[in-house]
């Protein structure tokens, strides 16, 4: 444990006016504080608090930022309050102390999963108030996973090691803490996969026994090479760690003797122009592997790592990997943001480039529905592989492997994911879903009337893009949900005589247990609860579905809603795939006449009257629903109408189909060979079409053409 004069002078050695009597104030406090509680190995609990201010020390970090690690678990862990703190300290660490205290037990494996996510929810609130919070979060994580073994239980130990290897050691990673990462990430490795770990050492072992001082004769040769060349640098060589190496075997999946970077050799050097100045030497000196040149000086991480990284076949004709960066560049890379951390008065502690990814994951705390989407969505974006892509005015975006157009877009600003319509990659368009890779040059177009759709959700790849998508189904689903519900229940108390009124909807809403007329046309809307359900609790008197009609057959439930059809409930202005669905099964065009089926929690089915699948629901006849197209105002909307057509098997009629298609203003959405003989083909077409007239009319003209042999509207 580290004494109370040591923590003093490992500070001032790199402070000289910090606060020492604060320091020696903190240091006992904690002593007292802590008293005789004991940590699981059986040492005074005081010594945790001291050993994670120690771990600091080496990041050089102000002396508040000390005090915090000394006091972190006092307010949790013992009878000390914020306010004692803020007396004794002041309110700079009673606000740190508070915002690292409480958040030890985000668990993800176990336990209430709600209560996990909002802790992990406040961790980002607290970090994004003061990043210096995260700073004694990961060095009390640091010592925790150091003393690990001492705790009895095997599920709780690898509960923890899963939480530090999925939350802790991305985010040390994302503020450039890659020293305080591998740590973290190997000592989690130890405890999940400890067979393979012991399996990575012993080879590492027999490698080192066979290879002798290989490393450092390269290192030597290096030197030597570079100095010839007039280029002064620092050479140095060190190994991986046997989770980075067993992570590179399973992410590209190739066995522990292909990879040929298990030893990093750093070249450090004075200025930006020498780090590419040793680049051209290496290059011209040894044979280069290709695929493996990465220059994260010109476009760095949004962490701020710079350095340039290079695959060759190197002295003694190993394959080894060269990392070449400026010492300054160096220290970030292993420090981080607490390489060049600086505490002045009126520092903006959260901003610069490398807190836009904090800033992006309060955008998602914000639109994201529950804890669990949040930490599922930061999950995906705290993970590093990535790809870099420019706007047209060259600025980088960071965005990860398999990220589309969408993704680009929202990470430009959430208005213009929002409101993207189409995109140009390098100069092309190209559909929105398209994958980008590096390098690529992106262009959102945008139009005011666009809004998120649905199933942008099925290909985007980033929480931020997920979250704003899914905000906006939710909220416009519910908004479907109400106009719906409130046509139902209109429908259904007008037949029986009765006026919709808000008041008595309000007689209902007791016995339904729901707070607001509002909500409860959302269920109806979305099929939980019937208009018959909510009409017999306003007017008891009335009869029950059951007594409203018995069924006998299909034709006569068709008859019935034929009879009705005056009144029905009008679908125009709703979206497809929000409270309204257009069956598959029928394709129902504007014109048709149509019929709704109620699917709980999915909203209304939409399909044609004489469709085959309705055989199904004739023993339910609540959830069948009188709908209809709205003739009232234009329908600019394209439907798809499906046609089975019968062509010749000769050259050129499947140009011919299309062309008479493209004539009549039609546009081929799929099509699918069904049948094929020596003399005919038989095909499902998908048209895109304004309405029933207009599907009549393109299959009048291919009934026209000799090429064309039959054609009917499919029905199924």
């Amino acid at each position: 444990m580290i004494r109370q004069f040591e923590l003093v002078e490992r500070v001032r050695a790199y402070d000289p006016a910090v606060n020492e009597d604060a320091l020696n104030r903190a240091y006992v406090f904690a002593m007292k504080a802590h008293g005789s509680q004991k940590r699981a190995s059986g040492d005074p609990y005081f010594s945790h608090p001291i050993e994670v201010a120690g771990i600091l020390t080496k990041y050089k970090l102000d002396g508040n930022s000390i005090i915090t690690a000394l006091l972190h678990d006092t307010i949790e862990d013992t009878e000390t309050t914020r306010d004692e703190i803020a007396k004794h300290f002041g309110e700079e660490v009673a606000q740190l102390v508070e915002g690292v205290t409480k958040l030890t037990q985000i668990e993800l494996q176990g336990g209430n999963s709600t209560s996990q996510a909002e802790n992990f929810r406040k961790l980002v609130l607290a970090m994004s108030v003061d990043i210096r919070v995260l700073l004694v979060k990961l060095a009390d994580r640091l010592h925790n996973m150091r003393t690990l073994r001492h705790i009895r239980k095997p599920e709780k130990r690898r509960a923890i090691a899963m939480e530090t290897m999925e939350i802790y050691a991305p985010l040390a990673e994302r503020i450039g803490m890659h020293e305080l990462q591998n740590e973290l990430e190997d000592l989690s490795f130890a405890e999940l996969n400890p067979d393979v770990r012991e399996s990575i050492l012993a080879r590492l072992d027999f490698l080192r026994t066979q290879g002798g001082d290989i490393v450092d004769k390269i290192i030597n040769e290096l030197k030597e090479t570079l100095a010839g060349s007039k280029v002064r640098a620092t050479v140095i060589g060190r190994e991986k760690t046997p989770y980075s190496i067993w992570r590179k075997t399973q992410r590209k999946n190739v066995s522990f003797e292909q990879i040929a970077d298990i030893i990093a050799f750093r070249v450090v050097v004075d200025t930006i122009e020498d780090c590419y100045r040793a680049l051209g030497v290496i290059h011209g000196t040894y044979p280069v592997v290709p695929g493996r040149f990465k220059d994260f000086i010109s476009t760095p991480k949004p962490n701020g790592y710079q350095s340039i990284h290079t695959g060759v076949i190197g002295p003694h004709r190993q394959r080894i990997e060269v990392q070449i960066r400026t010492r300054e560049m160096h220290e970030v890379a292993e420090l981080g943001v607490a390489a060049h951390w600086r505490y002045k008065q009126g520092d903006d502690k959260t901003s610069g480039r490398q807190y836009r990814w904090m800033r992006e994951l309060l955008d998602i705390l914000e639109h994201a529905a529950n804890p669990e989407d949040f930490l599922e969505h930061t999950k995906l974006e705290m993970f590093p592989d990535q790809v870099f892509c420019f706007t047209p005015k060259g600025d980088v975006i960071a965005l990860p492997v398999g990220a589309t157009s969408v993704d680009f877009a929202y990470a430009v600003h959430s208005e213009v994911g929002d409101t993207c319509v189409g995109t140009r990659v390098n100069g092309r368009i190209m559909p929105l879903h398209t994958v980008l890779n590096n390098g690529d040059q992106v262009e959102i177009i945008t139009s005011k009337a666009q809004t998120p759709s649905p199933m942008w959700e099925n290909f985007v790849a980033t929480g931020k893009a997920r979250a704003r998508i899914r905000r906006f189904v939710r909220l416009k689903q519910r908004e479907e949900y109400m106009r719906l519900g409130r046509s139902i229940l209109e429908r259904t108390f007008e037949t029986e005589g009765y006026k919709l009124t808000d008041k008595a909807l309000k007689e209902a809403l007791p016995i339904f247990t729901l707070d607001s007329i509002d909500t409860l046309c959302a269920e109806v809307g979305a099929g939980h609860i019937t208009g018959r359900q909510v009409l017999g609790a306003v007017y008891p008197a009335t009869k029950s579905p059951e007594d409203d009609m018995k069924i006998v057959s299909l034709s006569q439930v068709r008859g019935r809603m034929k009879s009705i059809e005056e009144g029905a409930i009008p679908i125009k202005g709703l979206i497809p795939g929000m409270a309204v669905h257009f069956a598959s099964c029928c394709h129902a065009l504007p014109g048709d006449r149509i019929v709704g089926i109620v699917t709980k929690g999915r909203g209304v089915n939409i399909h044609t009257i004489d469709c085959e699948t309705l055989e199904e629901f004739v023993d339910a006849p609540e959830r069948w629903l009188d709908v209809a197209w709205d003739s009232s105002a234009h329908d600019v909307n394209s439907h798809v109408g499906r046609v089975h057509v019968v062509v010749g098997n000769e050259p050129g009629t499947l140009g011919e189909l299309s062309m008479i298609i493209a004539k009549n203003g039609g546009n081929i959405t799929n099509l699918k060979i069904t049948n094929r003989s020596t003399d005919f083909f038989e095909m499902m077409v998908d048209v895109e079409v304004r309405d029933l007239k207009h599907l009549t009319n393109i299959i009048a003209a291919l009934r026209a053409a000799p090429a064309i042999n039959s054609v009917e509207r499919a029905r199924g």
